[in-house]
């Protein structure tokens, strides 16, 4: 019986052996990986870093908004020690005391007649007498008063 594509009693012809440059390796390139993973370990790294620096970019917009209104927060207080510092130096004057108190409270000195003057106020009129039609329930007055037929 003959082998197909052997000749009878030969044996098959070895390759000649080639140089490293002309080898191709079975695997690929760098660390012996496939393109396809080369690209998969690539976006996979670079998926990685993103995610890692994601995070404290994050932390740091979110310190700068805080920061900025605890300034405000800050020159807000400094305004309001800075009034404070100015009611207190008026109040430590005892003239301006003296005359906030009359004002405000109606204080006096001792030996002082207090006069308060009120002015008199107009009288309101007083509510117009109910007239004979009024004797109805308030839907027909109020009908009435629509229509002008109670008048």
């Amino acid at each position: 019986m003959k082998r197909s594509g052997t000749k009878s009693g030969s044996r098959p012809r070895a390759a000649a052996p080639r140089s490293k440059s002309q080898r191709k390796s079975p695997t690929g390139g760098a660390f012996k990986l496939s393109s396809t993973r080369r690209a998969a370990l690539l976006a996979l790294l670079l998926c990685t870093m993103a995610l890692s620096v994601s995070v404290p970019l994050r932390t740091y917009l979110s310190q700068r908004g805080e920061l900025a209104a605890q300034d405000d927060k800050r020159v807000e207080l400094s305004q309001q020690v800075q009034e404070l510092q100015e009611r207190k130096a008026q109040l430590s004057d005892p003239q301006h005391v003296e005359t906030e108190a009359r004002a405000r409270l109606g204080y006096v000195r001792p030996g002082e007649t207090p006069y308060i003057v009120e002015l008199p106020h107009q009288q309101a009129q007083p509510p117009p007498a109910p007239t004979p039609a009024d004797d109805g329930p308030w839907y027909e007055n109020l009908w009435k008063s629509l229509t002008g037929n109670g008048q």
